[in-house]
């Protein structure tokens, strides 16, 4: 297959793209806790724009004061889960197929990465031996450019952080492809004249990306 002609950059979320997604593990405190469950996904929608994981994600507020929002905003909602308990739970299992598609899509056009992210913790703003461990190490090289929360100070789905992307990359956002394990940042994605691609399993993503940048991706994980 050839890559579609008008399609100049591919860009990505990270955490729930190439990585298992974080509400699976959230799903797993819950039922440790006696919590409902989605209680966490609940408390992270509930105001957000304004909420602790907004704050935190704009490095507004500490990690000290994000466990103390968190736990009230939880708590006004039912049930209390203190937010230091949730903060390691962030990090997935890394998808190698997805990391694979990286790849290619690199050869043919640019690559950003635009993520939700604090500083302390799921960070790839973090130094450098931390940075070269784990998932994010593996795959943040790749790219050429990120935009991080934790750095701009404006987090999706805000469209100025697509924006920033474009500009890096110096590309129009109708000229871009845009993954997102979340709807809620896929949208403004769309609004700009993306092609948005709500990932939900690495299937249906791989089949969608393919479609969107002309390009064939293995359907079987690499060795």
């Amino acid at each position: 297959m050839a890559p579609r002609s008008g399609i100049e950059a591919v860009i990505w979320d990270f955490g729930g793209v190439f990585t298992s997604s974080p509400f699976e593990a959230f799903n797993r405190l819950e039922a440790e806790l006696g919590a409902p469950k989605d209680h966490i996904r609940r408390v992270n929608a509930t105001n957000h724009h304004d909420n602790a994981w907004a704050l935190f994600e704009r490095n507004e507020i500490d990690a000290a004061r994000f466990d103390e929002l968190f736990l009230e905003e939880s708590t006004a909602l039912g049930f209390p889960i203190r937010g230091r308990d949730v903060l390691p739970k962030l990090s997935g299992e890394l998808r190698p197929r997805m990391v694979a598609a990286l790849k290619t899509c690199k050869q043919h056009f640019k690559v950003g990465c635009i993520t939700n992210n604090v500083v302390s913790t799921h960070s790839p703003g973090q130094n450098e031996p931390q940075r070269a461990a784990g998932a994010m190490g593996l795959v943040m090289p790749f790219f050429d450019a990120i935009v991080e929360s934790s750095k701009a100070g404006v987090r999706k789905p805000d469209p100025r952080i697509y924006v920033m992307m474009c500009e890096l990359l110096g590309v129009q956002p109708q000229a871009c492809v845009y993954l997102d394990d979340l709807g809620i940042n896929c949208k403004p994605a769309h609004q700009l004249g993306m092609t948005a691609i709500k990932v939900v399993d690495v299937d249906q993503t791989l089949a969608e990306l393919s479609r969107a940048t002309g390009l064939s991706f293995d359907q079987e994980a690499p060795a």
